[in-house]
């Protein structure tokens, strides 16, 4: 299966190491600015996992890959498509397995072991906001596909990731960007030894990032952060400990999606906003602890954390179609608090006279938003409540999972789950409040076989859930019109299969194919008059993916992921059965590479069409992206790197939906067309990094 890639393989790492002059070499950090010698861009190797699609990122590519935004990080997961469509301050556009994931539904993110998805979120259900992240203090991300792992919960149904934070540096970091359309970002970092004795008294490392963006936009963004990062960690012995404190905030003007049909009429420019006044401001504060304690027959972890966030977003997606004289612009806007945390106990046995490692855990999660409301408003000034609740939404979870080594060449993973959640809503809409409650059990089962030749093979399946919005779990009246509305299903069901193989009979290739299935008993669909999600009919995806990671040569790393999925809804339906923005192809292929005090990398991205109704009629194009950085190393403390986006300057769009809206002087039952936000034109951003 893998014999042929070897060649092509070879023949694109050494073409672009003759393009970037960047033979054989050892790899310079380009965080750490030291010399190491680079083996992955990720963890994958035969034996690692217990699935196909399961992997880890490590340092390598974090630090070598140019990054546009932090939320981009989720990229590195082989077939994720990381968008933005709404200013740098609102959370990304994921995409993933056949999935438009709106804002994180269906794609579970944790950072530091605190999860990212927000439940009942103003804006879309698992919102899902990494920008408080600090890329260069990333050390790892674990990433898994499909609902097979017990461990995994809400959101996870099409995958998760784990976020590792680096405890600390092997040198402080003092780093200033600079780049097109008004970008600019500093960075201060460092770690120190507390006393004389790290085992006992540990490690402080801290962090300040601020930056600054106006972007391409006619309207120029303005958009501005600070964030920082406290993190206390000690190794002492078989424990691991560690107390992390965050605060991030930041506001900034949005140009969002506009009409197809002003654009060539040439009424607007494509950079150019029909409402100047979207955007938002945001900040979120957290609190988390970290335990590892190894035992002589396994280990125990806990975890706590606490958060503290809110947010106020304005769009206007209709312009002109409910209110010809104010505007269509709302806000949505929530103030939330999260407390949580997990204990689990890893236990090393034997069953039946079999080798098994066991995990056996308790997850518990509570937000209270205070409150979580949706408004009408003109130039970000509030005109009126549609509805405005306070919701208090507690989950909780118990697993466990077994893997038994039946013979040499076969274990079994067998695990069960079990969650519960309780909804209380107190809305301003007479018949929206209430209570509800769900519980859910999800089975897990998977086996691993080989490895023969370098060659392990998998079959995994297995349950899993999203849950709804807790607002809707009780809603009886359409807070926008007065409809009467049915209330949905808490806990939705999932349920996926997959086989894979992966291998590493190649010297120096990592290669990973597996195919896949997944069913949601119901799907969650973008609403463009509302600007939001609603629950819609049960869908099946399917699909293929093959990820390979090749060392071509000693310093120049390889990697080439290509996915084609299909999504259509189970019930058929006069409109059709398509699912409107699901993604059906992704490649991505990057080399990058180091010679002396010089390195690359080069970055391509394919992101397939996708129809934008259910009958299919109405499709988007696809965007195919490029990115590049080059490295000088000017002395062993200080490097010079050069960044460039979108390398040929592609027009293409970030985002594609099809609804209706109306511009002045159109009917007033307004025109359906195409509505979309292009990708930012080719820009460059240059960062000098000292290392003290």
């Amino acid at each position: 299966m893998n014999l042929p890639l070897a060649h092509p393989f070879r023949l694109g790492a050494l073409a672009f190491a003759a393009a970037a002059a960047l033979p054989q070499a050892r790899a310079q950090d380009a965080i750490q600015l030291e010399k190491r010698q680079i083996t992955f861009h990720y963890d994958n190797g035969v034996g690692t996992s217990s699935a196909a699609s399961e992997g880890a990122i490590t340092g390598t590519l974090i630090e070598n890959r140019p990054l546009q935004r932090p939320g981009e990080v989720l990229e590195f997961v082989p077939g994720v498509v990381v968008t933005q469509h709404s200013g740098d301050g609102k959370a990304n556009q994921y995409f993933l397995r056949g999935f438009n994931l709106d804002h994180g539904t269906d794609f579970a993110t944790a950072v530091d072991g605190m999860p990212v998805n927000m439940p009942s979120h103003a804006h879309g259900q698992g919102y899902s906001d990494i920008n408080f992240l600090i890329p260069e203090l990333v050390r790892r991300i674990d990433y898994r596909k499909g609902p097979y792992n017990a461990e995994d919960g809400d959101f996870a149904s099409a995958g998760s990731a784990r976020i590792a934070l680096a405890d600390r540096l092997p040198a402080g970091i003092a780093q200033m960007t600079v780049g097109s359309n008004g970008y600019r970002r500093g960075l201060l970092a460092d770690s120190l030894e507390l006393g004389d004795d790290p085992g006992r008294n540990g490690t402080l490392l801290w962090a300040i990032d601020a930056g600054r963006n106006d972007g391409p936009w006619r309207v120029p963004e303005r958009f501005n952060k600070l964030g920082g990062l406290l993190r206390w960690s000690l190794r002492d012995g078989a424990s691991d400990t560690s107390v992390t404190a965050m605060h991030y905030r930041a506001h900034w003007t949005s140009t969002d999606q506009i009409p197809a049909r002003a654009v060539a009429a040439g009424q607007l420019d494509r950079y150019a906003s029909l409402d100047p006044s979207d955007g938002g401001s945001t900040a979120r504060s957290s609190l988390s602890f970290n335990h590892r304690h190894a035992l002589d027959d396994g280990d125990w972890q806990a975890s706590a954390y606490a958060i503290r966030s809110r947010l106020n977003l304005y769009s206007n997606f209709t312009f002109f179609l409910d209110n010809p004289e104010q505007g269509d612009q709302f806000e949505q806007a929530e103030r939330r608090v999260v407390a949580g945390g997990s204990l689990s106990r890893g236990i090393e046995t034997t069953l039946f006279g079999l080798p098994a490692s066991n995990r056996f855990g308790v997850q518990l999660r509570h937000d209270r938003l205070d409150p979580v409301g949706l408004y009408t408003t003109e130039a970000r000034v509030r005109t009126g409540t549609t509805q405005e609740s306070t919701v208090r939404q507690t989950m909780a979870g118990v697993f466990g999972d077994s893997s038994i080594k039946l013979a040499p060449w076969l274990r079994a993973i067998g695990g069960l789950r079990l969650d519960h959640a309780d909804f209380d809503v107190a809305s301003s809409v007479a018949g929206n409040s209430g209570t509800r409650s769900a519980t859910l059990a999800s089975p897990k089962l998977s086996f691993v076989f080989g490895p023969w030749a370098q060659t392990e093979f998998f079959a995994n399946a297995g349950r899993g859930f999203h849950s709804n919005d807790a607002r809707g779990t009780v809603a009886t009246v359409s807070p926008r019109d007065g409809a009467p509305a049915s209330p949905v299903t808490p806990l939705v069901r999932s349920r996926g299969a997959e086989l894979g193989a992966r291998s590493e009979w190649i010297p120096g290739l990592q290669s990973s194919l597996a195919l896949w299935r997944l069913d949601l008993d119901s799907e969650l669909v973008f609403v463009g008059d509302a600007g939001d999600t609603e629950a819609s009919r049960a869908s099946r995806r399917s699909g293929v993916e093959w990820s390979n990671h090749y060392r071509a040569a000693e310093g120049v790393l390889v990697d080439l992921d290509l996915a084609a999925s299909r999504a259509h809804y189970r019930d058929h339906a006069p409109e059709g059965d398509r699912i409107p923005g699901a993604i059906n192809r992704v490649a991505s292929f990057g080399v990058s590479g180091e010679r002396g005090p010089f390195s690359g990398q080069i970055q391509l991205r394919y992101f397939g069409p996708r129809p934008l109704v259910e009958d299919g009629s109405v499709r988007s194009a696809s965007t195919t992206l490029a990115s590049a950085r080059v490295g000088w190393r000017l002395r062993s403390d200080l490097k010079l790197t050069l960044d460039v986006f979108n390398l040929f300057d592609r027009r293409a769009s970030d985002i594609d939906y099809f609804y209706v809206s109306r511009l002045a002087g159109e009917p007033a039952e307004g025109v359906a067309d195409r509505h979309f936000h292009p990708v930012e034109p080719r820009s460059a951003r240059v960062t000098l990094a000292l290392g003290f």
